[in-house]
């Protein structure tokens, strides 16, 4: 089958450690041809693990489609707010297009892609590769094929581990959310796609509350300085302790977490770059103001409803979901890999044990780049799971919820989009 191109905007830890590394691992379904990243030294080890020409090497997207058409696709992986002009330009220049989520943290853009998406005979997906992992997919089919008769609620948790969350949203990209993007749309848009997706109907109403109660100022112990390694008293009894968190972890988390606080993996290179940079600060003394706790409630068309409750501080990370039908339940533990599905008439349950590794998003990552090359072969005539006409109701559920939270009252969706769609016309 035809070997597919690709250019890379935003060589970062997504960009090029999550999904390039597709194309090393399967040089018959895709080939990069061109990367644009602002970091020359992450631009010079995409080039060199790629064989990327040097003309086709760029600092910034605006050079990349400034040109010609270079490849079939593009896959956009930049931070949240510079998504949106690269994508519109992508598409009016005839690529197909796969976008790390969030689309944007704009409400109004987002549905404005959603519109593109539509006007463009192009293939144009958000990476929500939870629909993508052998957990959920196999919860979807136990739900398709009537195991529990018609599902009535579901309560889902996003087990966000008290280390990622210091890492990412804490110290890291996402810890604000007027440069990013509120935590409920930078974090946990995957589980309002994956929500949506399970439930398979519109959500009509959305109520949310949550706050930033630990990682702040308040809660630093005494004498804690404005880096752990400027002699902090209390580095033996802090579970954020910079220089244990990323040099004393051993797992492929640990060897992600390295390659984004510093370009020298090594132990020199990494506590060189934890003296003064954002990694190696307090988690009590950064400039911080997501939420580290929230909850959502969910009322869907077809009378379903969700509890949503995504935390910082659990031990272990991944999801665990509780789906409650007329006939049968099931429970499900992404993090172990295990699936309940009980019946209620015989009693029985059935323990579905998944044998996938759970890295990058137990297989999901793997997953979306394998269905966009499909995607891009077919020249946008085949669907795919994750196109962003869809993408965007889950992304308006995280934005009413957020909303919803600040403003305390109950979002009612119909209403909430009618409004943005009316302020769009407004401002054109």
């Amino acid at each position: 089958m035809k070997k597919i191109t690709a250019a890379l905007i935003g060589a970062g830890q997504r960009g090029m450690g999550a999904y390039a590394t597709y194309a090393l691992q399967h040089p018959e379904d895709i080939q990069f041809v061109a990367v644009a990243d602002i970091d020359p030294e992450r631009r010079a080890q995409f080039q060199q693990a790629h064989d990327v020409w040097d003309e086709h090497c760029y600092s910034s997207w605006e050079d990349l489609l400034a040109g010609p058409k270079l490849a079939d696709a593009i896959l956009i992986c930049t931070q949240d707010k510079m998504h949106y002009e690269p994508a519109l330009k992508a598409l009016e220049k005839g690529y197909h297009v796969l976008m790390e989520k969030p689309m944007s943290p704009d409400p109004r853009e987002c549905i404005i892609m959603g519109d593109y998406a539509k006007k463009y005979n192009r293939v144009f997906s958000i990476c929500h590769v939870l629909r993508y992992t052998d957990f959920f997919s196999t919860i979807k089919k136990v739900i398709t094929d009537g195991k529990i008769g018609k599902l009535i609620s579901i309560q889902h948790t996003e087990n966000v581990e008290h280390r990622h969350q210091a890492h990412s949203f804490v110290r890291g990209n996402w810890s604000d959310s007027e440069i990013s993007s509120p935590m409920i749309l930078s974090k946990s848009c995957h589980d309002m796609d994956i929500l949506q997706w399970l439930v398979d109907a519109d959500c009509t109403k959305v109520s949310s509350f949550g706050s930033l109660t630990h990682f702040r100022k308040e809660s630093a112990p005494e004498g804690a300085p404005m880096y752990c390694l400027d002699g902090c008293p209390v580095k033996d009894n802090c579970a954020y302790y910079a220089p244990r968190m990323y040099l004393e972890r051993d797992d492929w988390v640990g060897e992600v977490l390295r390659a984004v606080v510093s370009n020298d993996t090594s132990d020199e290179g990494v506590l060189q770059a934890l003296e003064k940079g954002p990694y190696g600060r307090c988690v009590y003394h950064c400039d911080n103001n997501v939420v580290d706790h929230q909850v959502v409630n969910m009322e869907f068309a077809n009378e379903v409803t969700v509890a949503f409750t995504m935390s910082a501080f659990t031990y272990e990370g991944g999801r665990s979901v509780k789906l409650m039908g007329t006939q049968g339940q099931i429970r499900g533990d992404m993090e172990k890999n295990v699936i309940e599905v009980t019946n209620f008439i015989t009693r029985e349950t059935e323990a579905i044990n998944l044998d996938t590794d759970l890295a990058g998003h137990g297989g999901g990552d793997t997953g979306i780049m394998r269905d966009f090359v499909r995607l891009v072969r077919s020249d946008g005539k085949e669907e795919g799971l994750t196109s962003a006409d869809i993408s965007v109701k889950s992304h308006l559920i995280a934005f009413a919820a957020e909303k919803s939270r600040l403003e305390s009252q109950v979002i009612v969706m119909a209403d909430y989009i009618n409004e943005l769609k009316n302020e769009g016309d407004t401002n054109e």
